[in-house]
């Protein structure tokens, strides 16, 4: 029989989706005080993987990866997702459509987590309607896909984004020993 024990500290991040660029950078201030210091930060890149979001925020959308050095347990992911939730609001238009969409989640060393107020088949509830999802698998030296994994989280500067921040995670968890 196994034993219960607490998981690793995991890093978190967020997935920033906005038509607004100086926004980007705005947020980061924001996410601070949810998970502490950015440490690493993607380009942000022309978004375009559909169309779902262009009604609500307009075209020209842009993907960025912020990472975030502290490192955290992976039980807070529900509180993080409400509390990023709370920022989206903050820049909502007056009609209450959003402005950003931010998407956290974590890394460990096997997985990256995204946090979703969606329920799907391959998503676990957390609480408070907040879902987990594992959307990549690290295994045969890098990060793989799974059927319903979102395509800009494999495109290639994604890819060396989450590899990257895995790398100063296992840098991280060394130093902790």
């Amino acid at each position: 029989m196994g034993t219960p024990r607490e998981p690793k500290a995991a890093k978190y991040f967020v997935a920033m989706l906005s038509s607004a660029p100086e926004l980007l950078d705005r947020v980061e201030d924001d996410l601070v005080p949810i998970l502490g210091a950015v440490d690493r930060r993607s380009e942000a890149l022309p978004w375009e993987a559909s169309q779902y979001y262009e009604k609500e925020m307009g075209g020209g959308l842009l993907r960025r990866f912020v990472s975030c050095e502290s490192l955290a347990s992976p039980e807070k992911l529900a509180e993080v997702k409400l509390r990023t939730q709370e920022v989206e609001a903050k820049y909502s238009t007056t009609a209450g459509g959003r402005r950003i969409n931010l998407d956290p989640g974590y890394l460990d060393s096997f997985k990256v987590v995204l946090a979703s107020t969606k329920n799907a088949s391959q998503r676990i509830y957390l609480r408070s309607g907040i879902y987990a999802e594992a959307t990549l698998f690290y295994y045969d030296g890098g990060f793989n896909g799974l059927p319903y994994t979102y395509p800009d989280y494999l495109w290639p500067m994604a890819v060396e984004f989450f590899t990257e921040i895995r790398a100063i995670y296992l840098a991280q968890l060394r130093g902790q020993s």
